[in-house]
């Protein structure tokens, strides 16, 4: 057997492997509730794990090594924010999603406000979800197309069609479970990686710190003191805008965005759920260290080189390292991506079925066959999405990372606004809402600040206005 075909086996017997455990471990789901919330019987480590596999996906795999070999670590201080964000949701956020029956994070929307609120939510998490999906989708395409040299449409089909799979007859039971081990996949497949460079490199890790001493490569803390006021705003990567982007925007995704809350919705109780998230939290700190510290060794060895960021580490793995290791690393960059691909092929078909059309159904249809039937229909949407990205020039990481602000941060706000006002009605959540997605668009279209400061400011705009124009209405 040649060298690259033991990477096609290996890549296939996992793939094919992983399909039948997500189907084996998803079990029967005899209802929706099954489907979509795993009976809620999923142990607090499992659901831990699958939220670190769901947000990891094949961005941290493929962009934050690019993303450390032309910078440095500073992108580390905004898993600090990571952190404090994920306490506060379980905090103030999970004790409130358990006081009433949840089916999805925008339930607590309409028992708050009403039902236009939540349908708005719920809509534009799809419409987000899909963006930012689609993007990670096609990350997860690129080694596959160099390994199998082919076109990027058939790359992206392939990994769609297998996540599809278990996520079919599995439900999110299933998909938990396949997360669990797929992050220990991909872990493992970064280790790997890195034991491999330290090996290629003359003097093994002193090279590592040579290489990154003569370009400041293992900074991590940046005050980001020096300059403007504008200055301070416009770079991502510093101590503040770094702890409170991250914050801000861990809230957002782990507090009011259905791929994560479908998942600590899966726990056995509020005490379990909250377990899980700030467990995941700790966990995605090392992991991003470990990611980042990865493409530093990455300089060490190649130096300065003429490719995009996105395609050095795909680039290492299947070109320089030996035959049926990089078929395992690659292996492992197919665990990051379809995990998060699943999930929101599951998160999206269950904000479509609970949120927009059970409400109108009612109890008129074979409500899990329909449940599957959109699980098909968001799988083709995203492989479209992900076509649609193709040609990007952007870094895949920040590209999602600010899809995902333009509506974070009125999500956000208008939960806030649900959890700590009284007197604010379903008219002024929409308002602010609206407004503070609005003025993302304006200030992300002509780029006036960093992309950490993106959720803070939409949250900001939906708060402020959400209240002030309470205090001038009726409440409704």
């Amino acid at each position: 057997m040649s060298g690259r075909s033991l990477d096609y086996v290996i890549i296939a017997v996992y793939l094919i492997g992983i399909a039948v455990f997500g189907i084996i471990s998803g079990g029967k789901q005899r209802t929706v509730k099954d489907y979509f919330l795993g009976s809620k019987t999923v142990p607090w480590w499992a659901v831990c794990f699958s939220i670190v596999a769901a947000e990891t996906s094949s961005l941290t795999f493929i962009s934050i090594p690019g993303l450390s070999y032309l910078t440095n670590l500073n992108f580390l201080q905004i898993t600090f924010g990571y952190l404090i964000g994920r306490i506060i949701v379980a905090v103030w956020f999970l004790p409130a999603y358990y006081k009433g029956e949840l089916k999805t994070a925008y339930t607590f929307l309409e028992t708050r406000f009403g039902n236009k609120t939540r349908n708005y939510a719920s809509v534009v998490f799809l419409v987000t979800r899909t963006a930012a999906d689609g993007v990670r989708l096609f990350a997860t395409a690129i080694p596959l197309k160099l390994l199998l040299n082919i076109e990027y449409p058939a790359a992206i089909i392939i990994i769609a069609a297998v996540s599809l799979i278990y996520t079919y007859t599995g439900g999110v039971k299933g998909i938990i479970w396949v997360d669990v081990i797929q992050m220990f996949i991909y872990i493992f497949g970064a280790l790997l990686a890195g034991f491999f460079i330290l090996n290629l490199l003359p003097d093994g890790w002193n090279s590592v710190a040579y290489a990154a001493s003569g370009s400041d490569k293992f900074q991590v803390l940046n005050l980001g003191l020096s300059g403007s006021i504008k200055s301070f705003f416009d770079k991502p990567y510093t101590l503040i805008g770094g702890i409170a982007g991250g914050a801000f925007l861990s809230m957002a995704s782990h507090g009011t965005d259905q791929l994560i809350v479908q998942r600590l919705l899966a726990a056995k109780d509020l005490k379990d759920s909250k377990k899980a998230v700030i467990g995941s939290g700790l966990i995605i700190i090392f992991q991003f260290a470990l990611f980042l510290v990865l493409g530093v060794m990455l300089y060490a060895y190649y130096g300065s080189i003429n490719m995009k960021p996105d395609e050095i580490f795909p680039n290492f793995i299947i070109h320089v390292l030996p035959p049926g290791v990089s078929g395992i690393i690659i292996a492992g960059l197919f665990a990051a991506a379809m995990s998060t691909l699943a999930g929101s092929m599951s998160s999206l078909s269950s904000s479509t079925m609970m949120d927009l059309l059970q409400p109108v159904w009612g109890s008129k249809v074979d409500k899990l066959s329909v449940s599957r039937f959109i699980t098909i229909f968001w799988a083709a949407v995203l492989v479209l999405s992900a076509v649609f990205f193709m040609n990007t020039s952007t870094a895949v990481v920040e590209l999602a990372l600010s899809i995902a602000s333009f509506t974070y941060g009125g999500l956000l706000g208008t939960f806030l606004l649900g959890l700590f006002t009284k007197r604010t009605s379903q008219t002024n959540a929409l308002f602010g809402f609206s407004l503070g997605i609005l003025v993302m668009v304006f200030i992300i279209s002509f780029k006036l600040t960093a992309w950490t400061w993106f959720t803070f400011i939409g949250v900001a705009v939906t708060l402020l206005t959400g209240y002030l124009s309470s205090l001038f209405t009726k409440r409704i």
